[in-house]
């Protein structure tokens, strides 16, 4: 960090002294106590950081994405013109084609958005754009950004029902797509509740054959295309390759891509795409370049401090199998190896063999109804964030009962749905606190009251 201010005020030095303005000038002794006050806010926190937070997908950046942040960050570019930003906005075109190359995708345009609902709006505005007469589906397992989406755009939204695995049924989409209603469909590589992977080989073919277009939402699971494609990690090649032959694909790198918020991507494999964006600025596109990325996005002003840290991370873990795919392999092997743990479990169940790593469970010491397993997974979630001592993070997801009868026909349907629990298994450090977390949580999910470990239980007075 030192050395980023040292590359800042080095380049900055060459045009010469000036005498600064004393208008915001604040005190050493103020800022120390407006400092000291950002920190004690800074512990309402979790620990993002720590396996132990197994609950959402959200992990502290790379050291080297803060630091390719920061340095940027003091020159405050901006990405949307090359005038902007010119060498952040190099950084980002470089930056953006290997993850077009993740995706095996050699001729393409897009651009770094602040995250992956921007993004999956920009491929819905082309797809609204190319087909203003026909819908969007996608499947009831998606992210919700596509409903919300399509309101933004005016655009008729078609929910296709999912599979007993979370993934969207072939059969409902093709009665959809019969009716010529749909201009493109949503494929997800994997969802956000689930990490379900979308048979994208099989819904391509399918949408081809109706005239329809496929966009990919890999803003989670996009980064596991570096192993898919491969066939490595025990994944599926198919969905993997199919990418490339789809019209956009999505990937948010503040996911697994170790990137600060904001920073997501969209990839259109024909080029020709940009043209959708087309506009000008009387003040903005001025300087000599091939492709402002303003004129090939719908967002204006972006931190060009994003692309530079997304760079500096590529340079150093390249998205191929030994680099980012080392990482990818561990979450996947946590994910895994917790799976079998659930399965020999006593009061806990697996919900769903995870995809990626994901892993989804609920507790069975409150009976197999509906009703119990959504007390239980509460009271669960609760008792792990408030213990005093050995606290674990997790997250829960809503499983209707039709859902629950596809995975698990001995539960009772005594209620509309229930909450389970659910473990994204994003940090590859997961992979050796599995094991712990699993114990923990397991004497948490037992009857009666869970002292933390090294404590006494309190009897009632």
């Amino acid at each position: 960090m030192p050395r980023a201010v040292e590359v800042a005020e080095r380049w900055g030095g060459q045009f010469g002294p000036y005498r600064p303005h004393p208008a915001h000038r604040v005190g050493s002794e103020a800022f120390t106590e407006a400092f000291d006050r950002l920190a004690k806010r800074m512990d309402d926190n979790y620990p993002f950081f720590h396996p132990r937070y197994a609950g959402q997908m959200v992990k502290p950046p790379h050291p080297a994405a803060v630091v390719g942040y920061l340095t940027a960050m003091l020159f405050n570019p901006n990405n949307h013109a090359a005038e902007g930003g010119p060498a952040t906005t190099e950084m980002e075109k470089e930056a953006v084609a290997d993850l077009a190359a993740m995706f095996g995708l050699p001729a393409h345009v897009g651009h770094l958005t602040t995250s992956g609902t921007m993004a999956n709006l920009e491929a819905l505005y082309v797809a609204r754009q190319l087909h203003p007469d026909r819908g969007i589906a996608y499947s009831a397992e998606c992210h919700y950004t596509h409903e919300r989406m399509c309101h933004v755009l005016g655009v008729a939204g078609h929910r296709i029902p999912a599979d007993g695995h979370g993934r969207i049924d072939l059969g409902a989409l093709e009665e959809a797509l019969r009716g010529g209603r749909i201009g493109t469909v949503v494929v997800t590589t994997g969802t956000t509740g689930l990490g379900t992977v979308d048979p994208v080989h099989e819904v391509l073919a399918l949408a081809r054959r109706y005239g329809a277009r496929v966009h990919v939402d890999a803003a989670y699971g996009g980064f596991y295309a570096v192993l898919g494609r491969a066939g490595l990690g025990g994944l599926d090649p198919e969905p993997w390759r199919a990418i490339a032959a789809c019209d956009s694909v999505v990937v948010d790198p503040h996911k697994h891509g170790l990137q600060p918020y904001g920073c997501g991507a969209v990839l259109f494999p024909d080029p020709r795409a940009g043209r959708h964006f087309a506009h000008d600025s009387p003040y903005t596109y001025f300087t000599d370049s091939d492709l402002h990325l303003g004129e090939i996005s719908l967002e204006c002003s972006r931190a060009g401090a994003a692309a530079a840290a997304l760079w500096l991370t590529l340079q150093l873990l390249p998205l191929t199998p030994d680099g980012f795919g080392r990482i990818l392999s561990a979450n996947r092997r946590a994910a895994l190896a917790w799976s079998d743990l659930l399965r020999e479990a006593s009061g806990l169940r697996l919900y769903q063999a995870p995809d990626l790593d994901i892993v989804t469970y609920f507790p069975t010491a409150q009976g197999l109804a509906l009703s119990g397993i959504d007390a239980a997974s509460q009271d669960l979630l609760h008792a792990g964030m408030t213990a005093a001592a050995d606290p674990v993070f997790l997250s829960v997801l809503r499983a209707d009962a039709r859902a629950f009868a596809a995975r698990h026909p001995d539960v009772r349907p005594d209620a509309a749905s229930a909450r389970v629990l659910r473990s994204v298994l994003i940090k590859p450090e997961s992979e050796h606190y599995v094991p712990t977390l699993h114990s923990r949580i397991t004497e948490l999910a037992a009857p009666g009251p869970h002292p933390a470990p090294g404590t006494a239980a309190q009897t009632p007075a």
